[in-house]
């Protein structure tokens, strides 16, 4: 096992991190490039450990986490023994404020039926989370997925989860949420499970845009400052495009704490002359069924294409699912390329000062498993409003 610890790489047992006298801590299992993990430092939570077995996420947090008191165990947690966490952290059983997680999520999408069974591996990852928090029994428990886990079976997983956790004394709540609705350029939808044992009623909250509430943030609301690319472009650090001096409000926000006028991660997936001519055909908001049959000769059966794929964003919408926006190949709304990194960060609500690292593929699928930063802060306020006695 690897332990990265602010930019150096460390053996275990060497770092001791120390508890926060203000704020409550988590443990974010699964974390990727950190999506979750920042929504809840931004709400005031303090993430003693996280856990990441892809070393380019791994690599991703940590440098995105400049404290040499942050650590990312590189280590599959089916591997991972809970009382290794506890030894780490030096905090006893029972004492972590909250273990949070996103599970891999393809077994249970829709978008693939082939890998939607109770065969795939994937599908039972949830039980190594279950374990996890029965030895480490946090005061609090979150669990991310899609959608689709929801009617997986007919619910039969959730509700096992569920299940499982009300035995060892945790009231859980599920819900799946829409990032749209809570001011993300992305329609997005995820069930969350959120849990405790200290007898406290958490309340997810209200939706904030769509449905007579305030506008969705568009696409072209996002990214519409972000530099003019080409295909293929390899310039990781380009200027910001000439905005005229009237940024909108979520662009001013994903500019806050970055203060340069230029941006990271603009790079964007070389697609083929015959891609290239696929894309002229498709206007904003269509997808591979705009595209002339004699351009499409190489897919056998179209059956097995589903909407998202060679789909163009809407300027004037929110952005589909950013998924695997490089397979599925979505469109920028006026330029006949795919997506940059940073473009789909955005769309995710990562801000401009968070830098993605590791080959182009890497930084794109970093992207696209994360949970948005802004739906995860949403979620963290409500735990730390019912958390706040304890630290007054």
């Amino acid at each position: 096992m690897q332990v990265l610890c602010g930019y150096s790489l460390k053996r275990k047992g060497e770092a001791k991190v120390k508890k926060g006298k203000d704020k409550p801590t988590a443990v974010d299992i699964c974390a990727g490039a950190g999506g979750l993990s920042l929504g809840f430092e931004e709400a005031g939570f303090q993430v003693l450990l996280a856990v990441e077995k892809e070393l380019c996420s791994a690599e991703t947090y940590i440098k995105n986490r400049r404290s040499k008191k942050k650590m990312v165990l590189v280590k599959d947690i089916a591997e991972l023994n809970p009382l290794e966490i506890l030894r780490i952290l030096r905090v006893k059983r029972g004492k972590i404020d909250i273990v949070m997680g996103g599970l891999p999520c393809q077994g249970f999408s829709t978008s693939n039926m082939r890998t939607r069974t109770l065969d795939n591996s994937e599908n039972h990852l949830y039980k190594e989370f279950i374990r996890l928090i029965k030895g480490l029994m946090p005061k609090w428990l979150l669990l991310e997925n899609v959608a689709g886990m929801n009617s997986f079976k007919g619910g039969l997983v959730k509700n096992a989860i569920i299940g499982e956790l009300e035995n060892v004394g945790y009231f859980c709540k599920s819900k799946i949420l829409n990032a749209a609705d809570y001011g993300i350029p992305q329609i997005r939808r995820r069930i969350f499970i959120i849990g405790n044992r200290i007898g406290a009623d958490y309340i997810f909250s209200n939706a904030t845009h769509g449905d007579g509430k305030r506008s969705c943030i568009t696409v072209k609301e996002a990214i519409s400052d972000l530099p003019v690319l080409e295909n293929g472009n390899q310039t990781d650090l380009m200027r910001y495009a000439k905005s005229n001096g009237s940024l909108t409000d979520y662009q001013k926000r994903m500019r806050a704490n970055w203060g340069n006028s230029y941006c990271g991660n603009n790079l964007v997936s070389k697609n083929t002359n015959l891609v290239l001519k696929r894309y002229r055909f498709i206007p904003q908001g269509g997808n591979w069924e705009n595209i002339p049959c004699y351009l499409m000769k190489n897919y056998k059966n179209k059956n097995n294409c589903h909407s998202g794929i060679y789909k163009r964003l809407k300027w004037d919408e929110p952005s589909i699912v950013i998924s695997n926006f490089r397979k599925c190949m979505l469109i920028h709304p006026v330029q006949d390329r795919g997506l940059s990194v940073r473009e789909a960060a955005r769309l995710q609500s990562f801000p401009d000062c968070y830098i993605f690292y590791g080959p182009l593929g890497y930084q794109q699928q970093q992207v696209a498993n994360a949970v948005p930063p802004i739906l995860g802060q949403r979620i963290a306020v409500g735990i730390l409003n019912s958390l706040r006695d304890q630290y007054e």
